[in-house]
């Protein structure tokens, strides 16, 4: 694997170097970059006070009836610029158009997508935001009891001397992915604004439910007509996804027998230590806490129950698919070793949920090259880097839109350790821009 993004990486070297169409410089068109980070910040700040967390146990679609209301708002929002063919499905799916300019109708469509949910591991409710016009590279106090300490996340680093948006430390902050949403709205207004800009026909799309991996379950693929696309959702500013590990979630339910506690010898079986046990079998230092790169892992996301009745989810992460196939067996085979000792008490179900975008990205090497140039276009030096999460762009990928990952700006999503930077998000709108003018030519 990772020789595949050494050969990856030094074949779009030579293309930068060799190819004149790639290699030329980018239009002259200008923008006030202090102008653009307030509208970057206005419109991420305005998006960040809805709260659209999604619901993995809710059987709708969305998840969460609140996503829809910051998903109308973004149609309002698409149709006020003047784009065309905006729409909003009954799954939530917002999609509209900037229309390709005069005489460049002929380039290939490609689209950009952001999801507006946030996760449901951490409350995105009320959120507060804070902003530090110029961070000064030491410890940041979110309240009176939590700091985010240099020390320990030593990429904020990269942030001094930025504006940056932080939590208040009761709440995520909701970057993952409204800095996404932001960008692309930003440079939606610009694009529609700046008809000298010249381009070919580009597809917006906002999607709800991403981070509970059913984001694009109803995506309609043709209705957004993109030869291929980019989600606006991943870190720092450079970090460019393009391989991302095989998902797939274990569900458990487990049987016991409740028995009182004075006669029960020889009787009472208790469904949570059924539990504990199988934890305890799979492989201690395959935890996300221990793994890092290429390396999968079985993650406990919940468990719940008492004595006659428990069930439990496990995540299970890896990255080649002979060995994500492999952690799928060995759930299966402890599960069989333990239904011998316990008559049977568990009830197992493994659900894929995604997969490597890398198998089909990997055709359509273009699509990573144009990402490649666009950043360097704005100066920024491309860090590609496997991708430890889920994207929309992993499923749509094996749909028909092969769909790589692009920075944000921010960092420690999902915890109340979460900040953006506005700086990064104004390069994330370059990127765009770029983005526009390559696939116009």
């Amino acid at each position: 694997m990772i020789m595949k993004y050494i050969l990856l990486t030094t074949l779009s070297l030579i293309l930068w170097a060799t190819n004149p169409s790639i290699a030329a410089k980018p239009q002259t068109v200008k923008w006030n970059k202090e102008t653009t980070e307030e509208k970057l910040l206005t419109r991420f700040l305005r998006y960040v006070s809805y709260d659209t967390q999604s619901d993995r146990n809710s059987k709708s679609y969305p998840s969460t009836a609140k996503q829809l209301v910051l998903l109308k708002v973004l149609k309002s929002e698409m149709e006020a610029l003047g784009m065309t063919e905006v729409t909003m499905d009954k799954y939530g799916y917002v999609m509209g158009t900037i229309p390709a300019s005069k005489g460049y109708e002929s380039a290939p469509v490609f689209g950009l997508l952001a999801h507006v949910d946030t996760a449901p591991i951490f409350t995105g409710a009320n959120i507060k935001p804070q902003v530090i016009n110029e961070y000064d590279g030491k410890d940041i106090r979110l309240n009176d009891s939590l700091w985010m300490r240099v020390a320990d996340f030593p990429q904020l680093a990269r942030f001094k001397g930025h504006k940056i948006v932080h939590t208040d430390g009761t709440t995520l902050l909701g970057a993952d992915d409204k800095a996404g949403v932001a960008e692309i709205m930003t440079a939606a207004e610009y694009l529609m604004t700046h008809p000298e800009f010249k381009h070919g026909k580009i597809r917006i799309g906002f999607t709800p439910d991403e981070e509970i991996s059913r984001g694009v379950d109803f995506f309609d693929v043709k209705a957004f007509g993109a030869s291929a696309a980019y989600t606006m959702d991943s870190g720092l500013e450079g970090r460019i996804v393009y391989e991302n590990w095989n998902a797939a979630q274990a569900h458990l339910d487990i049987r016991g027998v409740s028995s009182h506690l004075g006669t029960a010898k020889g009787k009472l079986v208790s469904a949570l230590e059924i539990a504990f046990e199988l934890h305890q079998m799979l492989p201690k230092a395959e935890r996300p806490q221990y793994t890092s790169g290429y390396e999968g892992f079985f993650h406990l996301l919940d468990m719940k129950g008492d004595v006659p009745h428990a069930e439990v989810n496990y995540q299970i992460r890896e990255f080649d698919t002979k060995r994500f196939e492999e952690r799928k067996a060995l759930m299966r085979d402890l599960v069989n070793l333990l239904n011998k000792r316990y008559n049977g008490a568990i009830q197992l179900t493994i659900k894929d949920q995604y997969y490597n975008m890398r198998l089909k990205v990997d055709e359509r090497p273009e699509i990573v090259e144009k990402a490649l140039t666009a950043m360097r276009l704005a100066g920024i030096t491309p860090t590609p880097a496997p991708g430890r999460g889920g994207t929309d762009g992993s499923r749509l990928s094996y749909m028909g839109l092969p769909c790589p990952n692009i920075f944000v700006g921010g960092m420690n999503y999902h915890s109340p350790y979460e900040c953006c930077s506005v700086d990064m998000m104004e390069r994330a709108f370059q990127v765009i821009l770029n983005l526009a003018e390559l696939w116009g030519k």
